[in-house]
């Protein structure tokens, strides 16, 4: 349950930092010049993995011109768009894949891709991919799901747009066809998502309903769901980058630049160090920040034989005095000896 994934150097589990994904999608802008550019950037904001999608127009869709294939939604990024045409607009050529997985590598990052169709796994098998991803409007075609599988390779597959039944069915179908090792990301499928739609509370059901790792497929602006997400045990993190969003392309909207993928690791790894585990053992600078607590002192000179009041006796900072619990005690006592203000109050001050 929950066991640790290796995938190549890196591995996936809730014991190292969160496995940070960059997603390149359609960013390139149809350029290979850009797309080794958005390498460079991610390789040096921090980034783990570099992802691309692997299909062309005509794996993925139909070039139909019936209603049914265009996006008729009027909040998307892409209403009104023909889907043959989008995909023509977002694709990664497959030519581009390997010089872009060897300047990934070279770059010290994990390369890989998501499959939209058997002929894709086949292609990048063809390039010793080292894991797969399966996005979220894939997660329910088992005839993918079942090569996928095969391979043998890790699985991270984005839960969007699917039921629980769905899930279940398909993690099945995965099982059954040899998956090992698989990662389940918490996914909300609109683009941009809206932080009251993320509902990151799913991230440690889900974990625990199907006993894998899981992460966030992160489609809101910033990083700040991503934060959220590692506190809630997420292990992998997936987000969109570009290089700039003012430059345009298909997902620049709700991607990151450069920089702030590098405030997303920095804080998503301070998230997850600050996590810790359950401890209320004082660390070895606390110890010595014991001596800061408050304790009795005496705050106005005392002659021998006076009593000690609340108006000579305080609860101050430092704690090198007798205990605040012992202040009702003292109260009333007489001073053995004349007491210097400033004094530490212990038991041989007390007749």
């Amino acid at each position: 349950m929950n066991q640790p994934i290796q995938v190549a150097h890196y591995t996936i589990s809730p014991q190292h930092r969160p496995f940070v994904i960059a997603e390149m999608s359609g960013n390139h802008n149809q350029s290979l010049e850009r797309a080794l550019e958005i390498v460079d950037a991610v390789a040096d904001a921090g980034a783990h993995a570099l992802k691309l999608q692997t299909y062309t127009p005509d794996t993925i869709t139909f070039n139909g011109a019936s209603d049914e294939f265009y996006i008729r939604d009027s909040n998307s990024l892409w209403a009104d768009k023909n889907l043959y045409k989008l995909y023509q607009d977002a694709y990664t050529p497959w030519e581009w894949h390997k010089p872009i997985f060897d300047h990934a590598q070279q770059r010290g990052m994990i390369a890989f891709s998501s499959p939209f169709d058997t002929t894709a796994v086949d292609f990048l098998e063809s390039l010793n991919v080292p894991l797969y991803k399966i996005a979220s409007f894939e997660n329910t075609d088992h005839i993918l799901l079942k090569r996928v599988a095969q391979t043998g390779k890790p699985v991270i597959m984005s839960t969007g747009v699917a039921s629980v039944a769905d899930l279940e069915e398909s993690v099945r179908v995965l099982r059954e066809n040899g998956c090992r090792d698989l990662v389940l990301l918490k996914c909300t499928s609109t683009y941009p998502a809206t932080p009251e739609s993320t509902n990151l509370r799913t991230i440690p059901h889900l974990r625990d309903l199907f006993s894998v790792p899981v992460g966030l497929s992160d489609h809101t602006m910033g990083i700040g769901a991503a934060v959220a997400a590692v506190a809630l045990g997420a292990v992998v993190l997936e987000k969109h980058v570009t290089l700039r969003r003012a430059d345009g392309g298909v997902d620049s909207a709700f991607s990151l630049e450069p920089d702030e993928l590098k405030n997303l690791v920095i804080e998503t790894e301070r998230a997850w160090l600050a996590m810790g585990q359950v401890s209320y053992t004082l660390t070895p600078k606390e110890q010595k920040s014991r001596q800061f607590k408050r304790s009795l002192y005496v705050v106005h000179d005392i002659k021998a034989g006076e009593p000690f009041t609340p108006d000579n006796v305080r609860s101050i900072r430092p704690a090198n005095g007798l205990h605040t619990r012992y202040y009702e005690q003292v109260l009333g006592q007489l001073a053995t000896q004349d007491v210097k203000a400033g004094t530490a109050l212990n038991w041989n001050l007390l007749k």
